[in-house]
């Protein structure tokens, strides 16, 4: 618990203060067989004005996900630092010269996946996507990487670490598995391309299988968030679930030449059981230990992170099924919307989602914090309802829909503002995070399609660590 609030208080420090298979995809449409047409490059304006325009009650939800996607795209392709094309930090409209060179290791990642979306759903061409992307991991392959490990931040105008804290200036480990989680689905979309799409995934390959994961357990049987060249293991984090790390175990166990072993992920995920839960909220279980969020669950970021690629369908371990946790996790922050303890204006069934997001501060101005139930300030994140869709599809898209109705004040150039109180006279923060943007438009793809969970799982190396875990899962 201790260690959950440590990174948190980080975080809002931080912010407030500023073996291949023949059959695997090859670039060819992997959505389904009827896809959504995509108009001409010259009427695609003027039918997303047509969408745009369109009311709220009458749009289709196919229309509605088109929308959402495209826009949000918008953040990774149009506002992407410009010398590295990887994702900014943050973008705020208002401000354009905020912070514009500072490159998000875990947003990066987040990004690439973006683009394949871009890809399928023709909001960019293969070949503009294809230039882009040896950009970015061009940057990515000459940044600073310690044991392999990239830091939470660089600067994109020159590759240098950009400390996230004091003693933060060094691996982040977690922020390199979320990068990481794109580079395997850029590795397998890419595989059986032409001659320079084969390079980008053995390029991509190249640098996560660099990360040197079992390093940083310091010969014990966890691994450790974070190293600094001049503070060592000083932070002293050791990642525990339940929250968002799930996945950078699941890497490090896939790792042929820096892997971890089985006792390293029941030792420090899994706490040798003690992760599991009885608790429940609304008569849901929660199944698993949410430390520091009793007793209504933490912020829904938690079920979003991991599974951008690790496809919780049918994902099991030991000590609990992941579908379930991720069902149960966004039904109890839709149900605590619901039932509204402290009578915020609008908050209810299609108002709902409570994640860690920009925030407002009590005199009004910018800041940031980790929503959630045991942390509700009157602040809806669009994040956190629009990315459980594939948990809670009918919840969300009326969320959504809510969402859309406001769109006058709640749409920018990069999709949905980060958050919106209408509490506090529809107060938004009218800026976009990289970490937020991400989910929305890869777990709608995931809804749709499940395009980024089929390219992550069918990855060998990926089976053969959920296989030496003793995961049962779907590929």
């Amino acid at each position: 618990m201790k260690q959950f609030h440590f990174s948190i208080l980080i975080i809002v420090f931080l912010f407030s203060c500023s073996g291949d298979d023949g059959s695997a995809p090859i670039g060819e449409s992997e959505l389904p067989e009827s896809p959504i047409e995509t108009p001409a490059e010259e009427e695609e304006d003027d039918n997303l004005e047509e969408v745009e325009d369109a009311n709220p009650v009458t749009i289709s939800d196919e229309e509605l996900l088109d929308f959402t996607q495209q826009e949000t795209f918008k953040f990774f392709w149009d506002y992407a630092q410009t010398e590295s094309g990887c994702a900014r930090e943050r973008f705020h409209p208002n401000e354009p010269l905020n912070d514009p060179n500072t490159v998000t290791i875990g947003g990066t990642g987040f990004g690439l996946m973006a683009i394949i979306v871009g890809i399928e759903r023709g909001f960019i061409s293969r070949s503009d996507a294809t230039g882009r992307l040896a950009s970015m991991l061009a940057f990515l392959e000459n940044a600073d990487r310690f044991h392999g490990a990239w830091p939470h931040w660089l600067d994109g105008t020159t590759g240098k670490v950009k400390p996230f804290s004091e003693k933060d200036n060094g691996a982040d480990l977690v922020e390199t598995a979320f990068l990481a989680q794109g580079l395997i689905c850029i590795q397998e979309y890419f595989k059986n391309g032409n001659e320079e799409e084969q390079l980008i995934s053995q390029k991509a390959k190249a640098l996560w299988t660099g990360v040197e994961w079992n390093w940083f357990t310091q010969n014990q049987n966890t691994l450790y968030w974070h190293w600094s060249p001049d503070f060592g293991f000083e932070i002293s984090l050791e990642l525990k679930g339940y929250n968002e790390v799930l996945i950078t175990y699941i890497m490090a166990t896939a790792s042929e030449n820096f892997g971890i072993e089985k006792e390293v992920y029941n030792n420090g995920w899994a706490s040798n059981g003690s992760i599991v839960s009885g608790a429940t909220a609304y008569g849901l279980p929660f199944l698993v230990d949410h430390a520091g969020n009793a007793p209504k669950g933490g912020p829904l970021f938690w079920a979003h992170y991991s599974y951008l690629g690790l496809n919780p369908n049918g994902l099991s371990d030991t000590y609990t099924n992941y579908w379930d946790v991720n069902v149960n996790h966004s039904k109890i922050n839709y149900n605590y919307c619901v039932e509204n303890p402290k009578k915020f204006t609008d908050y209810g069934e299609d108002c709902w989602g409570l994640t860690a997001s920009y925030s407002r501060n009590t005199d009004g101005s910018l800041g940031y914090n980790a929503h959630s139930p045991s942390n509700d300030t009157g602040i809806i994140s669009p994040t956190a309802a629009i990315s459980s869709i594939p948990y809670t599809p009918t919840e969300s898209l009326n969320a959504l829909r809510y969402f859309y109705s406001h769109k006058d004040k709640l749409v920018g150039p990069a999709g949905f503002y980060d958050a919106f109180s209408p509490e506090h006279d529809f107060w938004v923060a009218e800026a976009y995070l990289a970490i937020d943007q991400g989910p929305i438009i890869i777990m709608i793809e995931n809804y749709r399609s499940g395009l980024l969970w089929n390219l992550f799982m069918q990855n060998p190396s990926i089976q053969k660590g959920l296989d030496a875990l003793g995961f049962t899962y779907s590929n």
